[in-house]
């Protein structure tokens, strides 16, 4: 045979046969067994199940959706018909599962958002209460909430001061009018009408002040794709973020709003249960109050009044409620560790039916680990016992990059502490024996794709652990975090979601159903011992408690959202 030279047309013909056919015996025999390893490999996955018992109209829903999937990934996610997009930035490729600050305008303008967002989630497990309720919206309630005043440890005079400052907004019965926040002479600490300060802004009064403002809340388009300035970086902006809304929803006239807002987000969002993170210094205000509560009572029963108030309205009808998983922050010291966790005890025991139970969050790298908090833990145990109290742990734990460093040795604390649920779980991947404890254990995952993204552990969707936990058979659910902080400008998980299954194959539909379904089943809708809440994990929806009831209240939503769409875009 010549291998120098072109081919000619008699050579290639005598090549073309002896090159094997598709419908040859032995090649038939190697894509049936190819099939089959694949088919092998997929009944491991935490979906397998689900998605195996679909009915009917799931199945034809979840093709349909499939179909959906591949027609956008070839009209809506080409570099051809990349257009703004491209003047913006010109490195930019368009693809499907692409950064998330890149394509949410786009993802929302699709087919697949209308059904994702339709979608009955279930439950929101792992959000923090401070980064849920959109800020145009918050800013808006503050503005027009009489008495309320800016201050701040500095005066604002240049971009570097207002980007550095602790700024402070609270309630005051007489306005308080002197003084320039935004001038040299401003004195530390002094509160001015925030009306005033906002119209005063030098840079375009108070549209400007609201641009800059939302500016100081949120991870920027910018800082989002800026990976080359590493995971520190990140977070030290993302606190800055939590510094400057610390305090603008605990004044209680302006919680009460807030309070409505996030769940009827929710509601819209196709999420009935959330079981939110809190992690407040004791600097809540009653209405006209000008001195802090002493506890945390009068918020506890603040939530509990407007929780039944939005679930007697209409739009309210089919919300389950929301808990609150007590946390406190990582790097906190042993006396303020325990301090915080006496403040859950009291709070655990005035309202119970609220307090789900106990993390510790901020950043893993640069907080304590929990092998460093062990004694403060096991107080902690004790005095619940002693109590009589059931408070379970769900701990942050492999929020990081690190393998077998200290953080990551988070993940090991956490289950041999007993935790029900691993907030992110990022670096579980990693450690084969931890992924049997996990499963052994039935331990859920609860993931955040857009929130670990934009923190920097990974660059998109593509290159997110969770499908390899999927396939191992961890039990996960998709949860949104911080969303009003990092880009989302909702409380609702639907971009989350549709990140999901844009970007990986071999979820689908069922897929997300299947995640959806975990939110239900590893939901804490009450207290548990470790016994009934693995026995409720089991048995599902065949149990008789309340998790029972609610699964198969979500199984009815599921069934219903499948029918509409295989009638909104089934063919024929």
């Amino acid at each position: 045979m010549n291998h120098e030279a072109q081919y000619t047309e008699k050579e290639w013909d005598e090549i073309l046969q002896e090159i094997p056919k598709e419908e040859d015996p032995f090649m038939q025999k190697y894509i049936k067994g190819r099939e089959a390893l694949i088919e092998q490999e997929n009944k491991e996955r935490s979906d397998a199940s689900f998605k195996k018992s679909l009915s009917p109209i799931a199945q034809r829903a979840h093709d349909i959706v499939a179909r959906i999937r591949d027609e956008e990934k070839n009209t809506v996610w080409t570099a051809q018909l990349e257009d703004s997009l491209a003047q913006e930035a010109d490195s930019i490729t368009v693809h499907p599962g692409m950064m998330f600050s890149l394509s949410k305008e786009r993802m929302e303008n699709t087919k697949l958002w209308r059904i994702v967002r339709r979608m009955p989630k279930g439950a929101l497990l792992h959000a923090h209460v401070d980064a849920m309720v959109d800020f145009d919206f918050l800013f808006d309630v503050l503005l027009s909430t009489p008495g309320i005043h800016l201050s701040a440890d500095m005066s604002l005079v240049d971009d570097k001061t207002r980007e550095a400052s602790k700024m402070t907004f609270r309630f005051y019965k007489e306005s308080c009018t002197e003084g320039n926040i935004w001038s040299d002479d401003y004195k530390p600490e002094t509160p001015i009408l925030l009306t005033q300060v906002a119209d005063a802004f030098p840079d375009g009064g108070r549209p400007g002040f609201l641009k800059w403002l939302y500016g100081r809340c949120t991870i920027s388009r910018t800082d989002a794709v800026s990976q080359h300035h590493g995971v520190d970086h990140i977070w030290m902006k993302f606190y800055k973020c939590f510094r400057v809304v610390g305090s603008m929803i605990h004044y209680e006239p302006i919680f009460r709003q807030f309070l409505q807002r996030l769940m009827s987000s929710l509601k819209a969002d196709g999420i009935n249960w959330s079981e939110l993170r809190f992690s407040w210094p004791l600097d809540y205000f009653r209405e006209g109050s000008e001195t802090p509560e002493t506890d945390y009572s009068a918020m506890m029963t603040v939530i509990d009044e407007e929780v039944a108030r939005f679930q007697a309205s209409e739009e309210g009808k089919g919300f389950w409620g929301l808990r609150i998983i007590w946390a406190a922050l990582r790097w906190f010291p042993t006396r303020e560790i325990v301090q915080n966790m006496e403040y859950c005890i009291n709070t655990k025991i005035t309202h119970p039916h609220l307090i789900a139970g106990y993390d510790l969050v901020g950043q893993e790298d640069g907080g304590r680990p929990l092998r460093d908090l062990l004694p403060e833990l096991f107080w902690f145990r004790k005095q619940c016992a002693e109590e009589g109290l059931n408070i379970p742990f769900f701990f942050h734990a492999g929020e990081c990059l690190g393998s077998g460093n200290s953080t990551d040795h988070n993940l090991f604390d956490a289950v041999l502490l007993g935790t029900r649920r691993i907030g992110h779980g990022f670096s579980l991947y990693k450690h084969p024996l931890l992924i049997d404890l996990v499963k052994e254990r039935k331990i859920l995952i609860e993931s955040c794709p857009i929130s670990n993204e934009v923190l920097r552990l990974c660059g998109s969707v593509m290159s997110h652990p969770l499908p390899a936990l999927l396939a191992r058979g961890v039990p996960c659910s998709l949860c949104n975090d911080d969303p009003a902080m990092l880009g989302q400008d909702t409380a609702g998980s639907t971009h989350d979601f549709w990140q999901a299954l844009q970007g990986w194959e071999n979820l689908g539909l069922a897929g997300l159903g299947s995640l959806a379904e975990n939110s239900v089943r590893w939901a804490a809708f009450e207290d548990q011992t470790p016994e009934e809440w693995a026995k409720d994990i089991r048995e599902a929806s065949m149990g008789s408690g309340i998790k029972a009831r609610r699964l198969k209240e979500w199984e009815v939503q599921w069934e219903k959202f499948c029918l509409w769409v295989v009638d909104e875009f089934g063919e024929g």
